[in-house]
């Protein structure tokens, strides 16, 4: 089930710890995907503390809220950007989006089959999408005292063919949140450096949370179809009685 948009808000922007995890993996978001200028950019679930620094520069960007979790207005003191939508009807023309970041939105969803669906649909030609689940074998999926504490957590694996099952093509990975899910002043002052060593020793199996990138897979059609119409070529008269030859003339005559 979706966490409630009021407990999300308050884990990211008002304690410390979800300030720590927001930097965190927006600085991996920004690793990944630089600058968006000119794109269009969206995410769903509450993926918004990952969006800001698009603000400036992207075509266009959108928070989509499903409406089991809620949703709330941002970015503070700007014009609001965040929408509420329905996981199986996301309120976007088909291949509008360049970008798309899912957060708190896959792990938690009854239907996840439906939000990659339209995770598909709203994807355009060339466009990429960044999904951030917790961490099967992560500290952060252990405990329910943060928001990745619920949900069903992936490993890699069964992330990535979760993906491929519905069309995505998994470009790469990496993981954030290294430092254990306390609230103790040491972990919080301690964080950016086990960002640092962790991905450097640990891999993929100690962070908090997986980050996987994906395109849309565009696939050639199957079938006989225009090959076999140019193999055998529609003839002009074909099907029509075929003219009489100057001997079957006679044979007729007699």
């Amino acid at each position: 089930m979706h966490l409630d948009v009021l407990d999300l808000r308050n884990f990211y922007y008002r304690t410390n710890l979800g300030r720590v995890a927001q930097r965190a993996i927006r600085a991996q978001v920004l690793q990944i995907w630089p600058e968006a200028k000119g794109q269009s950019v969206a995410g769903f679930g509450f993926a918004v503390p990952l969006l800001r620094p698009y603000l400036a520069e992207a075509r266009r960007v959108i928070g989509l809220m499903p409406g089991q979790q809620g949703v709330m207005p941002w970015p503070a003191g700007m014009p609001n950007v965040s929408v509420l939508c329905e996981e199986s009807n996301w309120p976007l023309p088909t291949g509008m989006i360049d970008r798309l970041i899912l957060m708190h939105g896959l792990e938690t969803s009854e239907h996840p089959s439906a939000v990659l669906e339209e995770a598909s649909r709203v994807l355009g030609p060339g466009g990429r999408a960044l999904f951030v689940v917790p961490n099967r074998s992560g500290l952060w999926a252990r405990g329910d005292g943060t928001p990745f504490g619920f949900g069903r957590p992936y490993s890699l694996g069964q992330l990535e063919s979760q993906l491929k099952h519905h069309g995505f093509q998994p470009e790469a990975h990496s993981t954030a949140l290294y430092a254990p899910p306390s609230h103790k002043r040491f972990w919080l002052k301690t964080s950016a450096m086990a960002e640092k060593v962790g991905r450097r020793i640990s891999g993929f199996y100690a962070g908090g949370v997986l980050m996987v990138e994906v395109s849309k897979r565009v696939h050639r059609p199957a079938g006989p179809g225009l090959t076999e119409a140019v193999r055998r070529p529609l003839k002009v008269l074909e099907g029509l009685p075929q003219p009489a030859t100057g001997r079957s003339l006679k044979t007729n005559l007699r």
